[in-house]
């Protein structure tokens, strides 16, 4: 079977295009230039949605101002429909990072709906004199207005997978909380012994830091809804008609779903990367969060003969090649690893947003491939935690107590009755003899009662001092 091409042109030359396909001319400059992360524009179908809405709306606009004929607005407004509801994605080879601030992404929309513009009008792709890529598609545009619209748009919604994945996990934690709520343990401050709580108040708090970060992320949602659609190359809005801004950005609003406003200062918002900075420096935060939170489960879960032991982990394989029985902390530690992936991508961003000229800043695609793949791994990292091990994890009830009733660090609830000197030299003969706390204070020294000890040291007190004189 012979493969047919059509030949098309830009102002650098021709080519042949194989006619099965979509996209045109610049779109395949862009596949045989870059070669960079092997990960194409079609790998975030969430961002090709978010250019089928900004396509629409602008023709949707033009369609009222004028600018271009009704049939060839119909015929963007369906090609773009087609992208919004997920198809064609596979016409998106365009590598993630490229040069030229996201033109090759642009065109290749411009392209795609164009020739899926001209198959619904009846014509053959690439007969582009009825329906144009730049002409029609990109009028009233800019890569510079359309595609960093199209990108925050898919951030946005990229950014609600995430909001719900961290808030299924810190609901998980919550009902660890509640489940280790009568679960004494000790609290450690430096690695050290400090005072008792519950295992409970200790997930809690898991949850508690977790769910203020997807708070934040809402918050930080809405810097994104400030677009520079009508800006067109610099901010000033050239080959745009009057009052174009204002009715792109109602449309888009209107079909998005989405509260997004017109920028007051479109030359600064054509520029200015500031919200994905502030973006990623959220994504960071949670993901030290994360780490920090699994580092804890692994200390907790450590041993189990010669560790702390606290918690068992679901066990999720054999953990060593040589050593019969061991089982590692491998949930924990996957997302650890990708908490530092997400915090040296961050500084990527800063560098990128860093490197903006004058009027443009050219590195948006890095910015874009980034953010995408922070939101998506930290995603997978926030469900694979919840699913794979906090669900699952146990106490071990008596050996936390254990633990508390041979620390030291106890004797820190005598302080208001015996006093810092004598609570110190409690803990000192303690240390050096292997004596409780217990034996010195109550049985050799007779600094306290037993009675007292009892109300001192019962459960409800441990977890919820009162103050005692």
């Amino acid at each position: 079977m012979n493969q047919a091409f059509r030949i098309e042109h830009d102002f650098l030359g021709e080519k042949a295009i194989d006619d099965s396909v979509y996209y045109g001319i610049q779109t395949l400059r862009a596949i045989e230039n870059f070669h960079i992360t092997g990960m194409p524009v079609s790998n975030e179908p969430v961002f090709i949605r978010a250019l089928g809405y900004v396509k629409k709306a602008a023709a949707m606009a033009n369609k009222d101002l004028g600018v271009i004929p009704a049939d060839v607005a119909d015929a963007i407004i369906y090609a773009s429909n087609k992208l919004i509801n997920g198809a064609y994605t596979d016409q998106f080879p365009t590598d993630m990072i490229q040069g030229g601030a996201g033109t090759s992404v642009n065109m290749n929309a411009n392209e795609v709906i164009a020739n899926l513009g001209l198959e619904y009008m009846g014509h053959e792709k690439g007969q582009y004199e009825f329906l144009h890529p730049n002409n029609h598609v990109n009028c009233s545009q800019s890569t510079n207005d359309a595609y960093p619209t199209a990108f925050r748009i898919a951030l946005y919604f990229k950014i609600n997978g995430f909001i719900a994945a961290l808030d299924e996990l810190q609901q998980s934690f919550a009902r660890k909380g509640s489940e280790f709520a009568q679960v004494l343990k000790m609290g450690r401050t430096q690695l050290q012994d400090a005072v008792p709580m519950s295992l409970g108040a200790e997930f809690n708090a898991f949850a508690t830091t977790l769910r203020e970060d997807v708070q934040r992320l809402r918050e930080i949602q809405a810097l994104l809804t400030e677009v520079n659609m009508g800006a067109t190359a610099i901010g000033t809005a050239i080959n745009a008609p009057a009052g174009y801004p204002e009715l792109v950005t109602q449309y888009l609003g209107e079909i998005t779903g989405l509260p997004v406003v017109l920028a007051e200062d479109l030359i600064e918002a054509t520029s200015d990367t500031g919200a994905f900075v502030l973006v990623s420096g959220m994504l960071k935060r949670t993901a030290i969060k994360l780490s920090k939170i699994c580092n804890d489960l692994r200390l907790l879960s450590s041993g189990p003969r010669v560790g702390l032991n606290e918690i068992n982990l679901p066990q999720m394989q054999p953990g060593s090649s040589i050593m019969p029985g061991k089982v590692n902390p491998v949930i924990p530690e996957v997302v650890n690893q990708t908490a530092y992936y997400v915090i040296g991508a961050d500084l990527t961003i800063t560098m990128a947003a860093e490197a903006g000229q004058l009027q443009l800043n050219v590195m948006e695609p890095v910015i874009a491939f980034s953010l995408f793949n922070m939101l998506t791994y930290l995603q997978n990292a926030a469900d694979t935690l919840r699913e794979k091990c906090v669900d699952g994890i146990t106490a071990n009830e008596e050996a936390c107590r254990q633990m508390v009733m041979n620390s030291v660090g106890i004797v820190t609830a005598l302080n208001p009755l015996l006093g810092y000197e004598t609570c110190a030299a409690i803990a000192k003969e303690a240390l050096s003899t292997g004596k409780s706390v217990h034996d010195i204070a109550v049985t050799e020294k007779h600094y306290i009662t037993q009675a007292q000890w009892d109300e001192i040291y019962s459960f409800e007190n441990m977890i919820h001092p009162q103050y005692l004189n």
